[in-house]
Order: C-alpha cells, then structure tokens, then sequence
C-alpha cells in the first residue's frame, strides 16, 4: 500500500478516453513506475514532468502520463492561428475529437479530457478520416496501439491542419523583440521555413522559424541568439560570428570540409594569418562549442605549467607520472624484446626508450612528451592525461576508450569538467594521436575527424564493416568512412615468426585462396589482413592482435563488479590452450578465470550449453 501514498484522491474517478461513454471503463493510478508501453498521447514512456505516477486501463491497455491525460481540449497555436485546434482521438473508422463536442460548460476551451469523453457521445467526425503525418513538421503521428490507425494529435476541423503533440507543446512567442544577431526586431513566420536560414544556410521545416520582412531576413528560432564569440577545441584562437562572408569564396568548413556558402552566417578566426571558417551549425554542435558565449569575456591567460617531464640529468628524466627517475636507454632487439610501453601499451621496438632506473617502468620518447593537457576534437573540453595504471579489481567497461571502445591499461584523456554532458568521455594515447585532418595510404582522399555522433546516427566502417554510431573518421570528398580502431593498427609491425615485418593489405581483388598463419582458417581476401609477400604469409588481423592487444600483462581486472579476470601475456612459443573452445591461444593476451585458461575470443563469451 505504500507505493500508492500520493496518489491522487480521484485518481479511480477518471474514466479511460477510449471507452464508450454509456460503458465506461476507469484508469488505475500506478506509482512510481514509467508505463510498460509508451505513453497513449504522446508516444514516449518517460516524461519530463511526470510526478511519479501514471494512468493505466486494464480493459484497453493503454497508458497515460498524469501530464498527457490532462492536455487542453482546444488550443489557439502561433502555427495555425486562424482557427483553433481541437485535440483528437480516433481510428480511420471511428473518431472522437473536440469538435463533435457542443457544450457550454468546455466550449471555453479550458476543459481537459476528463470532462470531453465524460459527455461525448459516440459517433463519426465531420472530417471521415485521418491524417498519417504533422502538417507542420512533416513526421509521422506515434501511435502507441499495435494498431497503427490509432493516433492522438490536435487537428482543425475547418481545413484538417494536424500537429502532432511534440509540436503541440512549441509555443514560439509572436515577436522578438532586440535579438543577439539581427538589428531589427522579428515577426513569427506561420509557415513551415522551406528556405534556407539566413543564419545557419540549412533548410528546416521542423523548427519555428522568424522574418525581418524590410530586410528580406529569415532565421530559424534556433538561430536567432547564435552566440557571436566562441572558442572551441578545433582551433587555438577565438571564433566570431559573422552573417556573410568576405572574399574568398569556396572556403572549406574546418569541422564538416563542405563549402561555407557565403551568403550565409558563418564563424571565422579574425588572427590576421589564419583563415579558419567553419558553418554556424558546426560550431555550435553541442560536441564541439561547450556552450559559454565569450563576447566581453577577458582572454584566458595561461600560467600553469602543464609541460609533462623535466630534464634532471643527462638523459635523465623526471616525468610527473612516475615517481622513480627514467633513463634514456637504447633498444636492444634481445634484451627489450618483451618490454611494453606504459602509455601506449605497444611493444618497445627499434627506438630508443626511457627506462626506469628502479622498476619495470618504460616510455617511448614519444609518449614521454604527451602533454599533460589537451585539445582534441572528439571533445569540447580540454582534457587532461592520466599516467597512472588502472587499480587492481577496475572494471573492464571503466577501461574502454570513447574513440574505439577498445579496453586499454595504459594513459587516458580525461575530461574532468564540473558540468560536462558527456564527463565519462576519455580516450587513449594511440587514438588521441590521429591528426584531425590527413592523408593515409588505407583511402585516396584526405580523412577527418567527424564530430562526436550525439544522434548516433548509423555509418559503415569501411575497414571492419561494423556500423559505427559514435565516432569515425570521414573522408572530405565521398562516402568513405573507417572506425578508430581501424584507423589506428599499424600499416607495418613485425611478426615473432618471420624475420621480415608483416604490411596492412587493405584487401585485393583476387580469386586466390589465403590461409591465415594462426589460426590455419581461410583468409577472406576482400578483407583488410597482414601478409609477408616474400614469405607468402597471411594472417588474419584478429589473430594477429587478439580483442584486448591494448592490456598490458600483470593487471587482475572485474568483469561486471563480480568475475575476476587476470590478464596474462602470450609471448611464449607455445601457446596455451584454452579451457572453452579448445584451441590454442592467439594473440597478445589470455586470460585466467577461475583458474580456467581462456583466449581472447572466449573470455566473455557465454558458456557452452
């Protein structure tokens, strides 16, 4: 009974919408819980004010947000102000709408749905059918019944204008009155802005949109306080908003690498040796601008010393991560065979490298110099490294990179901003080495770095062929697009069993066969794989690497808060044999579960029934 203490008193006296006012049928109040399926008014299952409980029928199955099941019988909207719009149920056969209603008591345009279906009476609309889609934005009308003919939305009777319930709840006001980025004020334009914006340049006919009519001026409402000073992670000075663009024309957008029409809003670098110019839209993607508008803000200046080692010696270091001092040692082919890099987590190889003194501690010199802060495009905060080694018993989904989801022990990226939407995003020294913009061998044109895919729109890797949703690297000129973690396995490494280095092939057009060196499978020759032509070795690139080559050896991990996982290197030359699928261990990496010898492939894999 304690779920049910606030609920309302007459929540049993509200009689379900959907049924025939001679047999009613009431809702039931459920506490504390969001609907099974998705609200019948809206569409959605979780709503922003929903106070904690929600209307059920047992009889029609159907849910109603306390919000939803009280929206106003008939509204006057900025989209269609010449006739009034009465909310509407219904079915292709059977409507019941607000305007079948002639009372005086609700004919105010105050009553809910509670009192409509409380005097209606059953019958045919005047109108005989219903529309599928929004007049204003176009987009389908949910229904939440199996059947889709049910629909809920507002509709006129006089000239079947329909807006569905999201763009019910858009009130625009009439006028703006000083807006940030036009000299005039603005009227509401009722109609759906089937032009591009004169802010943005984009065309859409979803969002409110405003006019200056003695200007010839049209904005999206979203568009009309565009901030006029911005700084982002792109680039290293200021960003000004400007509506037009000066000379020169066909200017590249430094974010999308489309052309910044230049008759239309856009931001630029005003430096007098820097020509950066991105869209209005880019810039102000909720991934790239943190949202402060700097006009009148002060230039930051830096006073923090955020340089990541100091010289103490001849080839002396001391890094802020370690607190032993590191040497600068060269690579011996013998004795550093089996030395890992603590940042990156790849093999010491060939370069000289920074050796602790005291433990088993190693850097590449490259990795040695990472700076201790960072600008990076995937984020719109700057971001701090890590040093240090993950504790024992760290989960394994704490450890993923936000770039390629792969699960990594070394240095990370973090954003440690009070306020950030996205305050979990941290990445890896090999991905946060990818340039933002630059030519590679595995696709003809120049890639970039996309924006960060908050609408987690879907785009095929190019490389894997898994379909990415968060982020990629896109080509400038077509369709191209390769995950991270494609994008960052090395073109050339050397392989313990060959004395010459394996090369990335990015697939062939052959009908020869390959046989994959590890695993002794065929070798899909469409596929990216690693080849030895002067040894014609093959070897698919899983195999090569296994699923978690960036786990350095030594670390006992969890795998969901409960399974201890010890993480174990595969460089002897006999391979262990794994406890589930029976084959040798390929790889970098296995592991020891429950005292079991697992392989990459097998170590989160279900069981065997």
């Amino acid at each position: 009974m304690g779920d049910f203490k606030y609920l309302p008193i007459d929540g049993y006296k509200k009689r379900c919408p959907l049924s025939h006012p001679t047999h009613p049928h009431f809702l039931s109040p459920l506490a504390n819980q969001n609907p099974k399926s998705s609200c019948f008014v809206c569409g959605q299952q979780k709503h922003y004010t929903d106070p904690g409980f929600h209307y059920h029928c047992t009889i029609c199955h159907v849910d109603f947000h306390s919000y939803c099941f009280n929206l106003p019988r008939k509204i006057t909207h900025p989209f269609h102000l010449q006739h009034p719009l009465f909310i509407t149920f219904g079915k292709h056969e059977n409507i019941f709408d607000g305007s079948n209603i002639i009372t005086d008591e609700i004919g105010s345009g105050d009553a809910t749905l509670n009192s409509i279906f409380s005097t209606l009476d059953p019958g045919k609309s005047a109108w005989g059918s219903i529309y599928d889609n929004c007049t204003w934005c176009g987009n389908y009308i949910p229904s939440s019944l199996p059947n889709p003919s049910s629909t809920v939305f507002y509709r006129c009777s006089i000239c079947n204008f329909c807006l569905d319930t999201s763009c019910a709840r858009n009130n625009p006001p009439l006028t703006i009155e000083n807006p940030k980025g036009h000299h005039h004020s603005l009227v509401f334009f009722p109609r759906p802005l089937l032009l591009p914006c004169d802010a943005c340049g984009l065309v859409d006919r979803s969002g409110s949109s405003y006019a200056c009519f003695q200007c010839n001026y049209m904005v999206h409402q979203l568009c009309v306080d565009l901030p006029r000073v911005i700084k982002i992670t792109r680039h290293p000075h200021r960003l000004f908003y400007s509506p037009y663009l000066l000379p020169p024309p066909n200017s590249l957008c430094r974010i999308c690498y489309k052309t910044v029409d230049i008759k239309y809003g856009q931001y630029s670098c005003k430096d007098e040796n820097c020509s950066y110019i991105l869209h209005s839209k880019c810039a102000t993607h909720v991934m790239v601008w943190d949202g402060k508008e700097l006009e009148w803000e002060p230039e930051e200046v830096v006073t923090e010393d955020f340089a990541p080692f100091k010289n103490v010696g001849d080839g002396l270091i001391e890094h802020f991560g370690h607190e032993h001092h590191l040497k600068l040692e060269k690579y011996d082919s013998i004795r550093d065979a089996k030395k890992q890099c603590q940042a990156c987590v790849l093999p010491i190889v060939l370069h000289d490298f920074y050796n602790c003194i005291q433990c088993d501690y190693f850097l590449h010199i490259v990795c040695a110099g990472l700076p201790r802060k960072l600008d990076h495009a995937l984020h719109n905060h700057s971001i701090f490294l890590d040093p240090f080694p993950p504790p024992n018993d760290s989960d394994f989904n704490h450890l993923q990179c936000s770039a390629c989801s792969r699960t990594s022990s070394g240095f990370k990226y973090k954003c440690y901003e009070k306020d950030c939407k996205i305050h979990w995003f941290k990445i890896d020294v090999t991905c946060c080495l990818v340039p933002e913009y630059s030519t590679q061998k595995l696709h003809e044109h120049p890639i970039f770095i996309a924006p960060y895919n908050y609408d987690h729109e879907i785009y095929p890797c190019n490389g894997c062929k898994r379909r990415l949703t968060m982020t990629r690297l896109q080509c400038t000129l077509c369709e191209f697009s390769i995950c991270y973690e494609c994008a960052t396995i090395p073109e050339e490494l050397h392989y313990k069993h060959d004395e010459h280095p394996l090369t990335l092939c990015y697939g062939e057009d052959t009908d020869g066969k390959y046989w994959c060196e590890e695993c002794e499978k065929q070798v899909n020759p469409s596929e990216w794989f690693y080849t030895c032509n002067k040894c014609c070795i093959t070897i698919h690139r899983t195999c090569l690497f296994g699923f978690y080559v960036y786990l350095k050896p030594g670390h006992t991990l969890k795998y969901n808060r409960a399974t201890t996982v010890e993480v174990l290197g595969n460089s002897s030359s006999t391979r262990p044999i794994c406890s589930r699928c029976e084959e040798r261990c390929r790889g970098f990496t296995y592991f020891k579960v429950d005292l079991k010898t697992l392989c990459s492939w097998c170590v989160f894999a279900p069981p065997k029934r």
